[in-house]
C-alpha cells in the first residue's frame, strides 16, 4: 500500500499514517501545484497508490480510470464540487471529507472583522503609525465606534460556521437572529440563534454576516433590493462566498453611505483584481481568503481523514463518508 498526500497535513497525522503505509507528502501549499487529473491518475497507476488525500486538486473520472489500486480518497474540506463522486462510487472508492474542519477559524475571523468595523481598528492603526495623531482628544471626538453588546447580529446560513459565530456573538452580549430555510421554521431556536425570515434579518440587523453555501439558489441572494432593506449605518461581513452578494450593488450602497462598512474575505478572483472598485472605498476591509487558514484547521482535517482511513483499513464504515452507496457495494 502507498499513500499520496497532496493536502497540508499535520506532522502528527503524517507520522501515524507512515506507520500504516509508505507516504509521499507533497502538499499543494508547498509545491504550489495542482495536478491535471489525467497526469495524476497516470502517476497513481504507475506507483500503485492506494490512498489519496487532497484538498484543492480536481479528482475526475480520469483519476479513477487509471488509479486501479485506489481504495480510499480523503478530501480535506467539506465542499466536494471538485470531486466526481459518481465516478468514485462506480469504481468502488470510498470518499471521506471533513465537514466543519474550519468552522471555528472562520467564525473567529468573522467576529474579528465585526470588531474591526465597529471600532475602525485598521484605520486607527494607520492613523497612529502615519503620525496623524496630533490632538490627544481627537480619538474621543472624531473616532468613536459602536459596541457589539446589545446589537443585533443577523446570520444568513446556520451551518457549522454560522452556529460557531452565534456562540461567539452571544459571549459579546449580542442578540442573534438567523435565516436558514433548512435549519428549521421561523421562531425556533437553533444553534444559538432565533430563526426568522430573510426580510426580518435584513431589517433588524446592525451586523449582517453571510454563511450560506454557494449554490444556484443562493447566487445573488443579497442584491440591490436586499441592501436597501438593511438599515442605514449597518455593516455587512462576508466570509462565505463572493457569489452571495451583488458586488456592484454593494459598492453603490457603501459609496452612498447607506452601509457604514463591509468586510470581505471572499472575492470574484483570487487575488482580487487591481481594478476592483472595492479597493478605493475607505469603509471596506478586505482580507485574502484566509477564513480557514489556521494551524488548528489543518490539525482537525488531518485527524478526521486519518480516523476515516484507519476505519476503512479495518473494514469499518468511515464516519464522514460522502458517497454512502459505495459502502453497500463493498460490503456486498
Amino acid at each position: 500500500m502507498k499513500a499520496l498526500v497532496l493536502a497540508p497535513f499535520s506532522p502528527a497525522a503524517l507520522r501515524s499514517l507512515a506507520r500504516l503505509m509508505p507516504v509521499a507528502y507533497e502538499s499543494w501549499t508547498r509545491t504550489k501545484r495542482l495536478y491535471d487529473p489525467e497526469e495524476l491518475g497516470r502517476r497513481m497507476g504507475e506507483e500503485g497508490v492506494t490512498a489519496l488525500i487532497v484538498e484543492a486538486d480536481f479528482i475526475f473520472e480520469e483519476v479513477f480510470d487509471q488509479a486501479k489500486d485506489l481504495m480510499f480518497l480523503g478530501v480535506c474540506r467539506a465542499d466536494l464540487g471538485h470531486v466526481d463522486l459518481e465516478a468514485a462510487t462506480r469504481h468502488g472508492v470510498p470518499v471521506s471529507h471533513t465537514p466543519g474542519r474550519n468552522a471555528q477559524a472562520v467564525a473567529e475571523l468573522t467576529v474579528g472583522l465585526m470588531l474591526s468595523l465597529a471600532r475602525r481598528i485598521p484605520a486607527l492603526n494607520g492613523y497612529v503609525k502615519q503620525g496623524r495623531w496630533e490632538d490627544p482628544v481627537d480619538g474621543y471626538v472624531n473616532h468613536r465606534g459602536v459596541e457589539l453588546k446589545g446589537s443585533v447580529l443577523g446570520l444568513v446560513g446556520l451551518g457549522a460556521v454560522g452556529r460557531a459565530v452565534a456562540t461567539l456573538a452571544a459571549g459579546f452580549g449580542m442578540t442573534v437572529i438567523a435565516y436558514d430555510p433548512y435549519a428549521g421554521k421561523p421562531g425556533q431556536r437553533r444553534g444559538g440563534a432565533t430563526l426568522t425570515t430573510l426580510e426580518r434579518v435584513l431589517k433588524e440587523s446592525a451586523f449582517l454576516s453571510l454563511h450560506a453555501p454557494s449554490t444556484p439558489e443562493t447566487a445573488g441572494l443579497i442584491g440591490e433590493r436586499e441592501l436597501g432593506v438593511m438599515g442605514r449605518g449597518t455593516y455587512l461581513v462576508n466570509t462565505a462566498s463572493h457569489d452571495l452578494v451583488d458586488e456592484a450593488a454593494l459598492v453603490k450602497a457603501l459609496a452612498a453611505g447607506h452601509l457604514s462598512g463591509a468586510a470581505l474575505d471572499v472575492h470574484e478572483t483570487h487575488p482580487i483584481s487591481p481594478a476592483s472598485p472595492l479597493l478605493k472605498l475607505e469603509n471596506v476591509l478586505l482580507t485574502p481568503h484566509v477564513g480557514g487558514a489556521t494551524e488548528e484547521t489543518v490539525q482537525r482535517h488531518s485527524a478526521m481523514i486519518l480516523e476515516d482511513l484507519e476505519r476503512c483499513l479495518r473494514g469499518e464504515r468511515p464516519l464522514r463518508l460522502a458517497n454512502p452507496r459505495v459502502w453497500d457495494g463493498l460490503e456486498g
